[in-house]
């Protein structure tokens, strides 16, 4: 491989020939060889808009050549282009403040920027950084980051999977079925009902999501080292937020207080904290699925769902829930995400939060599972879903629980004698009803009736 020679405060290095990141990012390269969790490509692709941002902002205050901002610009555009992707190696697991990833996008700009024009006119520090720290922008690429990802990606999934649920409860209103509670027979309801439960539980995610979200359109950007915003010009982080704003399309306003952006990272718990409420819900719906396909002969059968796939490798025709079982995995994953984000978020330590990596990078992973997870469920398992009517009919018929309609005639105790009656020797309510004499076969029609229950 063919290298050369770059250099930083500590000395030189050598670095790939064919690669634009330079000393400190050689650096963290060699010495975090860790895991195969690289810094996730949101990270990168909001940290090319915030230079962006920050090169406009710097040259409308008049500190930065109208040739450095363009060509800064240019770069950038290449990076979120995906045109440099193979320039940002570093892991997940180095310095706690981002720093050098903040320094590999600083170096990757400066080198490929230099070489478009041939000549050495960018410093990665001097100009790239100017006016920023790795610890004001690394929480702002967080921000940026998560923003874009829970707004532009989850919610529309959030939503569509809303309309099916919405039309899926419409188009079983008039199918009455049994209802459970504890997993044993309860009174009736229609399957749309049933449904409409899980539909309410996506409509209130969103809501709780798209609230939960709007701390995080507050940017650390003007903050610098500890908050004091040294070294950065007076209305830079207004004119640098909304820059930002224009790029992404997305209200981001900077923070009242740089103290609290550096240290905390109470906004990305509480948005994870929706997060986690949307996992929670998602684990009922997937499991009810399942449970109401399961058989198809010997289980409670009352929906179909898409047969996808062979479910065994040595049961013939066996097909099991397996999407609903994937989303049950993430949600796993983004409980365990919930405890890795609320540790480090705790650990801001005087002026610094240092477990900004893995804070963003579980918060991201969340992101990235719920909305491909919810995608996957919705278009192979819930646009799909049937109701087996005569099954329903059979479970609703059978069931016990149709004797609580007699409660506000005959009263509890005799009502539930007729049910643990007709359990113990196989009859049915009506059967037992009439066996006790507590009741007239016309008045036990009048009254049990799966219809007037609902």
């Amino acid at each position: 491989m063919d290298y050369r020679i770059e250099k930083d405060s500590m000395g030189e290095l050598k670095v790939p020939s064919e690669k634009y990141w330079g000393a400190q990012t050689q650096r963290s390269y060699q010495n975090f060889k860790i895991g195969v969790e690289k810094m996730p490509l949101e990270i990168t692709d909001a940290f090319a808009i915030l230079k962006k941002a920050c090169a406009i902002t710097n040259n409308k205050l008049g500190i930065l050549t109208d040739e450095k901002k363009d060509i800064i610009d240019k770069v950038t555009n290449e990076i979120l282009e995906g045109k440099l992707d193979g320039n940002f190696p570093l892991v997940v697991w180095q310095t706690g403040s981002g720093t050098q990833s903040n320094m590999n996008m600083n170096e990757v700009i400066s080198n490929r920027g230099n070489e478009i024009i041939n000549e050495k006119l960018l410093h990665p520090n001097d100009d790239v950084n100017k006016s920023q720290s790795s610890n004001d922008t690394f929480p702002t690429a967080m921000h940026i980051s998560a923003t874009v990802a829970v707004e532009n990606y989850l919610i529309p999934e959030l939503e569509k999977t809303l309309d099916v649920l919405y039309n899926l409860s419409i188009e079983n209103r008039d199918i009455i079925k049994i209802g459970r509670t504890h997993l044993q027979d309860a009174t009736p309801l229609t399957l749309g009902q049933e449904i409409s439960g899980w539909s309410s539980m996506i409509e209130k995610s969103i809501n709780n999501i798209k609230d939960s979200s709007f701390g995080m359109h507050e940017l650390a950007l003007g903050g610098t080292a500890v908050g004091t915003g040294i070294n950065c010009s007076e209305g830079f982080d207004v004119i640098v937020a909304e820059e930002i704003s224009n790029l992404t399309g997305i209200e981001f306003t900077t923070a009242e207080n740089k103290f609290h952006s550096l240290t905390s990272k109470d906004e990305l718990v509480f948005c994870h904290g929706a997060l986690k409420a949307l996992a929670a819900d998602l684990l009922k719906i997937a499991n009810d699925v399942r449970w109401l396909a399961s058989g198809p002969r010997s289980g409670l059968g009352e929906i179909s769902i898409p047969e996808n796939e062979p479910g065994s490798s040595i049961m013939p025709g066996k097909v099991n829930p397996t999407q609903a079982e994937a989303l049950t995995m993430i949600v796993a994953q983004v409980f365990g995400n919930d405890v890795t984000i609320s540790f480090g978020a705790s650990q801001g330590n005087f002026e610094l939060n240092v477990y900004m990596p893995v804070i963003i990078y579980n918060f991201l992973q969340s992101v990235r599972l719920l909305a491909d997870g919810i995608k996957s469920f919705r278009e192979n398992c819930l646009i799909g879903i049937k109701a087996n009517k005569e099954k329903i009919k059979d479970n609703l018929n059978n069931s016990l629980m149709l004797v609580t309609a007699l409660n506000t005639h005959i009263g509890y105790d005799k009502a539930s004698k007729i049910a643990r009656n007709a359990h113990l020797k196989g009859l049915t309510l009506k059967e037992s009803a009439l066996e006790l004499e507590y009741l007239t076969e016309e008045e036990f029609d009048n009254w049990v009736n799966p219809e007037n229950m609902i």
